[in-house]
């Protein structure tokens, strides 16, 4: 009895078996892709120094000194975390002082648009009341610098306040009202992280971002405007006198 003839079908199936394994040595020799480089996760500190930054705009050492350790070590790094933000981080070590601005490189798209314009910037225009009391409480804390030297809390008393205020914006005659507009004057300049909260005993710290909030030369122009309105205010007052 003659054997069987293969199949057509068994000797298509014989024959890929055959090439498969003519085929499997030399796919094993070729070495695999290598996989992407992923870059390094930024450590659990570092992140929430980050955080902490972004969610007031400052830090403070002495608030939150390991945080702010991890700032003023990674800088570089800071600014590469807030660079798609067209953000970047300013370090005052001196202060103890870290505080986020708009980066160099950021240009704003429209025509009208200027270089403080920022979509995650929020300006808040000061008054002329709020913005008197921000040149005098810098002036103070530039002062006590000099006499007690950098990073020296800065306390000052409302009393202490109210005689310089009433030298530009006059006395409305009535004490209490004199002390419920500087209250609500200093309430305003604390959202903006340059006091602090007035206390029991009516006292408050001057906080070192005061020192960067303003341009001095602005400031300085605002109050030599408001010496030139009270001469002016005083004269005519004097004319009416004689």
């Amino acid at each position: 009895m003659q054997p069987d003839t293969p199949d057509i079908f068994d000797q298509w199936v014989s024959a890929a078996q055959a090439d498969a394994a003519v085929d499997a040595p030399e796919a094993a020799q070729t070495p695999p892709a290598p996989a992407p480089e992923m870059a390094p996760a930024t450590p659990s500190a570092l992140r929430r120094a980050v955080q902490e930054l972004l969610k007031h705009g400052l830090l403070e050492r002495s608030a939150k000194p390991h945080l702010f350790r991890q700032l003023a070590i990674d800088t570089a790094r800071v600014d590469a975390l807030l660079e798609p933000l067209d953000l970047a981080v300013r370090l005052d070590d001196h202060r103890g002082l870290a505080f986020v601005v708009i980066a160099a490189t950021y240009q704003a798209d429209g025509e009208d648009e200027d270089e403080w314009t920022h979509p995650l910037v929020r300006r808040q225009r000061l008054t002329l009341e709020q913005s008197l009391l921000l040149a005098i409480l810098r002036r103070e804390f530039l002062q006590r610098e000099q006499e007690s030297g950098l990073g020296v809390p800065v306390h000052l008393s409302v009393d202490s306040l109210l005689p310089q205020l009433e030298v530009y914006l006059g006395s409305t005659g009535s004490d209490m009202q004199e002390r419920k507009r500087l209250l609500n004057l200093l309430e305003n300049l604390r959202g903006h992280g340059v006091v602090s909260e007035v206390d029991a005993q009516d006292g408050f710290t001057i906080r070192p971002m005061i020192v960067h909030l303003a341009n001095p030369e602005n400031l300085q122009a605002l109050l030599q405007t408001l010496r030139d309105k009270c001469r002016a205010n005083v004269a005519p007052a004097q004319g009416a006198d004689e």
